[in-house]
Parts: C-alpha cells; sequence; structure tokens
C-alpha cells in the first residue's frame, strides 16, 4: 500500500461530503484497490499521485469519479430473492386492488447499480400483470453515472447473467447482441434511468406505490439515515411499501414506519400522519 494517513482522510472526506459514505478507519485499502484503477487511466503511478493531483487541481469530473469508484456496485439477479416473492405474492395484489384499473404503479430501484434490481422487477410484472408495459413505471437510480449508463444500455456479459437470472427468464427476455446480453425492447420501455444521490435533495419523483432501497442505508450514519428514510417517504404514495436490505431496518431510526412481516421478509409502510 502507498496511501498514507494524510491522503486516505482527505479521501474520506471527500466522499463524506459527496455521498454522505462513511469510510471508517481500516478502509485504506478498500480505497487503494478501488482508485489504482483510476490512477492508472489517467497516467499516474499510485493512488498518493492521484490524490495530490486532483488536491491542487480539483475538477467536478476527477472528484466525481473518485467517488463513484468508492461506492459499492455489487447486484444480481433476484438477489435475496424473498423481497421479490413478496412482490408478486402480496404486494401487487393489493396494489392492483387498491388502484383504479388506469392507475399506473410506480416503482423505484434506488441505488440500482448496473440494473439487475429493476430489471428483475420488470420481468417480474411482465410475468404477472397483461400489458405490464404499459401500466408499470419502474424508475432506476444511482449516484454512479456509469451505473446509470449500463442500466440504460440494458446489457449484460454472459458471467452477469449466471449471477441468478433463470434460464427461462434469461430465454424468455433477452435477446443475443453479441458477446452479450440485451433486455427486451418490452422491459426496457418500463424502466426510466437517472442520476440520483441519497444522501442530497431528492429530484422531483414518483409518487411511488413501491421503493426498494435495499443494501444502501448501511453505509450512512444515524442522521444520514433519517434523512433518506424522510425524503423517500415523501415520495411515496400513503399506501406503498418500502423493501429494505436483509440487515437494515426503519426500527430505532425512524419510528414513522410501520414494519409488515410477509413470509421471510419484512417491508415498511408509512404509518398515518406521521
Amino acid at each position: 500500500m502507498t496511501l498514507t494517513a494524510t491522503r486516505f482522510d482527505w479521501v474520506r472526506q471527500l466522499v463524506h461530503r459527496e455521498s454522505a459514505i462513511v469510510l471508517a478507519p481500516g478502509k485504506e485499502y478498500l480505497v487503494e484497490a478501488r482508485l489504482l484503477p483510476l490512477a492508472r487511466k489517467m497516467g499516474l503511478a499510485d493512488v498518493d499521485q492521484l490524490v495530490d493531483a486532483v488536491r491542487s487541481r480539483p475538477r467536478p469530473d476527477d472528484t466525481r469519479q473518485i467517488v463513484e469508484a468508492l461506492t459499492t456496485n455489487e447486484t444480481s439477479w433476484f438477489r435475496d430473492g424473498d423481497p421479490f416473492t413478496a412482490l408478486t405474492s402480496t404486494v401487487l395484489p393489493a396494489l392492483q386492488s387498491a388502484r383504479g384499473p388506469a392507475e399506473r404503479l410506480q416503482i423505484w430501484s434506488a441505488a440500482c447499480s448496473s440494473g439487475q434490481e429493476a430489471y428483475t422487477i420488470a420481468m417480474l410484472l411482465e410475468d404477472a400483470m397483461p400489458n405490464a408495459a404499459t401500466r408499470v413505471s419502474i424508475t432506476a437510480t444511482d449516484i454512479s453515472r456509469e451505473m446509470v449508463e449500463r442500466t440504460r444500455a440494458g446489457r449484460f456479459s454472459q458471467l452477469e447473467v449466471n449471477r441468478g437470472l433463470p434460464a427461462p427468464m434469461l430465454v424468455r427476455h433477452f435477446q443475443r447482441a453479441g458477446s452479450e446480453w440485451e433486455v427486451s425492447p418490452t422491459l426496457r420501455r418500463m424502466v426510466a434511468t437517472r442520476e440520483c444521490n441519497l444522501a442530497a435533495p431528492l429530484p422531483r419523483m414518483g409518487p411511488f406505490d413501491v421503493v426498494y432501497l435495499r443494501n444502501v442505508l448501511i453505509y450512512f450514519d444515524l442522521p444520514t439515515k433519517q434523512a433518506i428514510l424522510r425524503r423517500v417517504r415523501e415520495l411515496m404514495r400513503p399506501d406503498g411499501w418500502l423493501f429494505l436490505g436483509a440487515a437494515e431496518t426503519t426500527l430505532g431510526v425512524d419510528d414513522s414506519w410501520s414494519r409488515v412481516v410477509i413470509g421471510r421478509t419484512s417491508a415498511y409502510r408509512p404509518l398515518k400522519g406521521a
């Protein structure tokens, strides 16, 4: 490792200021591993040189690339499966019962990474609802411009489709595009993409019937978690449903949500009057 304590502290403060992500002491190796490819891309020998260059001549594009390199983009199809089972078994029937036949369902896949979650939802609803492409709108957002562009492209490598995508769904919803797989035009019409920093004021979106905000809150401190949950609630319908990661909860963080157990998972719903 070449990253000094002073330079790590500068990176830590930059990332927290721009994204509210907390890089605790002990994450020096992670920073080194994530930023070294960026340093090499810029023709620099190591991460110390990268940090010195950006500190001496700060440019928005360079700082953005540093922050994006340090955001976690781990994802797969049907990740932790139960929240998707809950969508089709419980949430979708409840929403269809509560909504008029002409009302469009709006779903938000927040911190969508390269798009597997958003397209997983699209596939499930396409299989569960007639004319889903005209009845469902899925908004996929991420802080990373690269991830948003990848989601918009809807193209995945063989290795990526091997991570959790059932073969029948691959055949039904994808087509070959050279060495990659491309989502069908129907799925693409269901998914809209945009950049979004959850730790900053959110853009005008929604109102959402369902929000998937999974494996995101674990990277923030308590005040930021509270602020994000408040902002998300403001973009939801009063009877909407929120899915968090298996290690995440609103309990002890924001008491304006009620927890609903659905099979082997839980969803959270805004409390009336909160």
